[in-house]
């Protein structure tokens, strides 16, 4: 496996085993092995075929395996969904199952579309209900709680269904982006509700306790505003709940009504779905897709999915028993974009959306077709009997192969896996493999990395700087050009036929991209996940039309975005995509060689020790160490210390600085040399504030050691033994804890240490 920078970093953040110290204790070759090892259950030869499979970069599976297969957590599943009932033991249990889902690197979804509307009469208390809303306040305070001791950050997807009475409240409920923030929300449009828009209808909000009837609104006012809440920030997406249902593979099982958070995989009440993705990027051969390399690698790839159904150890019982009964598995794409820059195909084009087609169409029967066989060799799901693919009710249009006869044989042999496509993003698996993501296309082809020192790193994607080199325009100060534009469309020095090529996301009209993500859903058992990226001149009627057109083709959900919709985009193209971007300002360049002065403070934490260095103008980058403590108390230092340097080196006064700093309090205060340290960031203020205190706003002394090639430590504070801690804050309102009755308790507050 050969490694792009990006990716070794990623690997080394996220993916490597680690020791109890926390030390890094593999490389990518043992990752893989201990991957393939484990999931081939001892089995020699399946292990080296699936270690291959990864090593070529043909397939990766989703995070969790990567991160869990051979490691003591052995969870491998990155989507659930759970059930919520409309009462109080069931929200909570709800609650209470999401958090050790969030524990263990997982992701739930929920449709709150069963819970009463607020103010509803509960009869068991005389009391009312709070509604959907305020319980999702609950759920996204649990995954605030929870995150910071996971592998990944928690996310939820909330669904309500269209018809619920608080429908209006849950549509603008992540009006404000500080709101829900753990969760993704999207809206459950029914048949009936989209016949009633396009026939400019209202339709009913029907109470899900009683059933009864509680208002009436017009389709088209309530479509208009999910259209309208999008075009402002991205929230609420929709997916066509009735369309979920309707492919359902089980339904005696239950109804289909939430999915996984991003939405590509609908999923029955505690159950979870085991995916990964084929890199089309490496599927080539002599300039043309490789398609017995593609059969292959599906074959191999459904093997490997199954084996991780057998060898995860799911979080919940319940979920163990639902996910067995249905081996549900989700075989995914990854490169699509960097497949058609090879193959000289734009993706806004009919050649990429047949393509498209002809390949997913491919992987979808062959995925199939070993499933079958697996089913022969051990047996098929458990729940087959009473699925669509005994009663004859599973169909394939078929575009390029003939599924008449392979559907003839599943009904009589059996298949392994009750569905077994899904195209899921791969944010970080396709950087990992060095290819574009899911089936989106790219983003930028050049974006710029501005480092600490004030560098700036060019990357540039291979297959368009391949070109540009062999074309011979290809120059950094023309890449530095696209980087800010975000696309070649209007820069004169490239050649018409590579910018027909190279196009990026926001040169693909709204249009483009849900034919493509429609193509795609031909033949996914599950869902895509894609992202409908819209400029951010775009009109509430572009996305209004998009949603339409969504419906139109096939799709089972939509995701929308406005560039610049959001303060806290993570994918940003361009100095001057926004107009107050141009006026904000860049640190001075840091110097190869800076001068300063160190302070050992106790803190309530550790001895604290803060570097404080200048340049020319001054003060320029602030270090900190924490004794031998590391995990989140140095991460949070680190970020201080790094914010510090960034705003002295863009000319912000030391005293603004140490204003804002001052008198942040943490739980564990203590006496240092006569002053109370409150927070190791009040530490850092007083180390300011000496460097202050000192001749010539603290150059003076500091150039003087320097001049004897040694650091200045200015006085150090009492040793340990010489301080006393404070009595501890209580975290909710800062006063002084009491000690009573076994436990630490606040008298203002009644904030207590054991509850």
């Amino acid at each position: 496996m050969e490694l792009s920078d990006n990716a070794r970093a990623v690997l080394k953040r996220r993916y490597f085993k680690k020791d109890q110290m926390g030390d890094i204790i593999e490389d990518e070759k043992a990752m893989l092995s201990r991957v393939s090892d484990n999931i081939a259950g001892g089995n020699k030869e399946k292990a080296k075929r699936y270690f291959n499979l990864m090593n070529n970069c043909y397939f990766l599976p989703n995070s969790p395996t990567l991160m869990n297969a051979g490691n003591d957590l052995q969870q491998l599943s990155a989507c659930f969904v759970l059930p919520i009932e409309d009462s109080m033991e069931s929200i909570f249990t709800a609650v209470k199952n999401a958090a050790l889902i969030h524990k263990s690197g997982g992701g739930t979804g929920f449709s709150f579309s069963k819970l009463r509307e607020h103010n509803a009469r509960v009869g068991s208390t005389s009391g009312v209900s709070s509604g959907p809303i305020t319980f999702m306040k609950v759920f996204n305070s649990a995954t605030d709680a929870v995150k910071q001791g996971g592998t990944r950050r928690g996310a939820n997807m909330a669904i309500l269904n269209v018809d619920h009475p608080d429908i209006i409240n849950f549509i603008k409920a992540k009006e404000k982006n500080t709101d829900l923030t753990n969760f993704n929300l999207s809206v459950g449009l029914t048949e009936a509700f989209m016949d009633a828009v396009k026939n400019n209808e209202e339709y009913e909000l029907i109470a899900p306790s009683s059933g009864k009837v509680k208002k009436r609104l017009k389709a088209r006012d309530v479509f208009q505003f999910i259209v309208e809440m999008a075009h402002k920030n991205g929230e609420p997406g929709i997916v066509f709940i009735d369309r979920l249902d309707r492919y359902n593979p089980t339904p005696k099982e239950g109804k289909i009504e939430a999915t996984n958070p991003c939405g590509e995989q609908p999923l029955l009440a505690n159950e979870a779905c085991n995916l990964g993705s084929i890199n089309l990027a490496m599927m080539l051969k002599d300039g043309a897709i490789n398609w017995d390399l593609l059969k292959e690698t599906v074959y191999t790839a459904t093997d490997f999915l199954d084996d991780v159904v057998d060898r995860s150890a799911f979080p919940l019982p319940e979920i163990e028993k639902q996910v067995k009964k249905n081996r549900k598995i989700g075989l995914g794409i990854m490169g699509w974009s960097d497949l058609l820059l090879q193959l000289g195909i734009p993706y806004s084009s009919d050649e990429a959306v047949d393509v498209g087609r002809e390949v997913m169409e491919f992987i979808d029967y062959y995925s199939k077709e070993r499933s079958m066989q697996l089913a022969v060799e051990k047996g098929p799901f458990p729940n087959f009997n009473q699925s669509i693919y005994k009663k004859g009710t599973f169909f394939r249009e078929g575009y390029k192969l003939n599924w008449d006869g392979l559907i003839a044989e599943i009904k009589e042999k059996g298949i392994r896996n009750a569905t077994t496509t899904t195209i899921a993003p791969t944010g970080t698996i396709s950087m990992i493999a060095d290819t574009s993501s899911g089936v989106e296309p790219i983003f930028s082809l050049v974006y710029i990395k501005n480092v600490m020192d004030g560098e700036k790193l060019v990357y540039v994607n291979k297959y368009f700087e391949q070109v540009a080199k062999e074309r011979k325009f290809y120059s950094k100060e023309l890449m530095e050009k696209i980087s800010e534009k975000g696309s070649i469309q209007e820069i004169d020095e490239i050649p018409d036929d590579v910018k027909r090529i190279f196009v990026t996301a926001h040169d693909i009209t709204p249009e483009w991209h849900i034919r493509m993500q429609a193509a795609f859903q031909e033949y996914i058992d599950n869902a895509v996940s894609k992202t409908i990226n819209f400029p951010n001149l775009a009109t509430k009627e572009d996305i209004y039309t998009s949603y339409m057109l969504a419906y139109q083709l096939g799709c089972k959900g939509v995701t929308v975005y406005r560039d610049g919709s959001r303060d806290e985009q993570v994918l940003h193209v361009g100095k001057k995509m926004r107009e107050h971007d141009r006026t904000r300002i860049e640190p001075r360049h840091r110097p190869e060689t800076t001068i300063g002065v160190t302070k050992k403070i106790n803190t309530g934490c550790g001895h604290l020790y803060v570097t404080i260095n200048i340049d020319e103008t001054g003060p320029c980058e602030v270090f900190t160490q924490m004794g031998k403590v590391g995990g989140c108390a140095s991460a949070q230092l680190e970020a201080i210390a790094r914010l510090i340097s960034l705003a002295l080196r863009s000319n912000v006064k030391v005293e603004s600085i140490v204003k804002q700093l001052r008198l942040i309090r943490c739980p564990s205060p203590m006496w240092s040399k006569g002053k109370k340290i409150h927070s190791c960031a009040d530490a850092i203020a007083n180390a300011l504030i000496e460097f202050l205190e000192q001749d010539g706003n603290g150059l003076k002394k500091t150039k003087e050691a320097a001049g004897k090639d040694q650091l200045k430590v200015i006085s150090e504070s009492p040793s340990f033994d010489e301080t006393s801690p404070v009595g501890s804050m209580c975290p909710e309102c800062g006063a002084s804890l009491e000690f009573k009755e076994g436990c630490k308790t606040c008298p203002i507050c009644g904030w207590s240490k054991c509850s």
